[in-house]
């Protein structure tokens, strides 16, 4: 990994300096880019919110072999792991690889290792391009996002996203105040709650609501008839000084839990962490810039050899607190 981190930061330079601890101070205000919005406060509060919560070492126990397998909307995961939808490598990662390439690497190296990979969304429309094209090369094994773009525009990715074989359908409407995009006439913007019912009730598949910040837009999820929500503050890009996904995610849980798939997105870096998440509610979570540099220094063996490391660290972290089934993990396993 050490090696792949290293071909990555030479890649990303100007762009990501691929960091010990990747945590949002190094590249705080860097958008385009890899960094958090402003401040970087919304970046750095994801990782302070799930480093708060700390382990229950328990040993006395007869777990030595845990199921880290999963099923999410039909899904089945050898891990309670997506790679989070991240697209435009030229203008956010240096462009020293295709978006091509790219997307190939991270969905590739995702299936390879009995995970999914997601597909971002954007502007210019070589981004989701490059996704549709990969996806369809593996027979649709992936989820896109799609931003909250109007109507027509909306439908005609959607069209495209099951063209390609998609099963699962995402909305990222945590990226509906990106003015940029109005600016270059490509508006976007929130959705009433009737509007998103009519949305979803149009999309031929399990529909999935990222950037649910608070148990209002949860339960609204719910009753327009989403399959999963995704927690998330897009990666602190979006809105300065919103708390991390890991602070709210428990009060989320204890509303919509049973109800909805629940998702989480935002400050995951290693095994120990996605099992805190699943401890606060989580069904599954998902991983970004880590899985970017993994495809930016090694391509799709750089993503596998990454998820290989963090499968290591979750069935680790699930031994060390007694943990038998990632689909059963209890919350009594943390503390503040």
């Amino acid at each position: 990994m050490e090696a792949i981190r290293n071909v990555a930061r030479e890649r990303m330079k100007g762009y990501c300096r691929v960091c010990p601890v990747c945590d949002g101070r190094a590249c705080a205000g860097e958008v385009p880019g890899m960094g958090g919005l402003g401040t970087g406060s919304a970046f750095r509060a994801n990782l302070k919110s799930l480093a708060a919560w700390r382990f229950n070492m328990r040993l006395v126990h007869d777990v030595s072999d845990p199921e880290t397998r999963v099923d999410i909307l039909g899904a089945s995961l050898a891990l309670p792991l997506l790679a989070a939808p991240i697209g435009g490598v030229s203008f956010n990662m240096g462009g020293k690889i295709t978006e091509e390439e790219y997307i190939a690497a991270v969905l590739g190296g995702c299936i390879q290792a009995g995970i999914l990979g997601c597909v971002g969304d954007g502007v210019p429309d070589f981004i989701h391009q490059a996704g549709y094209a990969a996806m369809k090369a593996l027979g649709g094994r992936a989820i896109p996002f799609i931003k909250p773009w109007e109507e027509a525009a909306f439908f005609d990715k959607v069209d495209q996203a099951l063209a390609a074989g998609a099963s699962i359908i995402g909305m990222d409407i945590d990226a509906a105040g990106l003015i940029t995009l109005k600016q270059m006439g490509r508006p976007v913007s929130p959705k009433s709650p009737k509007k998103l019912g009519e949305i979803i009730s149009r999309v031929k598949a399990h529909f999935i609501l990222k950037g649910v910040m608070g148990v209002a837009d949860a339960k609204m999820a719910v009753d327009a008839g989403a399959r999963a929500i995704v927690v998330s503050n897009h990666g602190g890009r979006v809105l300065d000084h919103t708390p991390g996904a890991a602070e709210v995610l428990p009060e989320i849980a204890d509303a919509v839990k049973g109800k909805i798939a629940i998702l989480v997105d935002g400050g995951v870096r290693s095994g120990g962490d996605i099992l805190k998440m699943l401890a606060l509610g989580a069904d599954a979570v998902m991983i970004g810039r880590p899985v970017s540099v993994a495809a930016m220094g090694g391509l799709q063996a750089g993503v596998l050899q990454y998820i290989q490391r963090i499968t290591g660290e979750f069935k680790a972290a699930m031994v060390l607190t007694g943990t038998a089934r990632a689909d059963q993990v209890n919350r009594t396993i943390l503390r503040v």
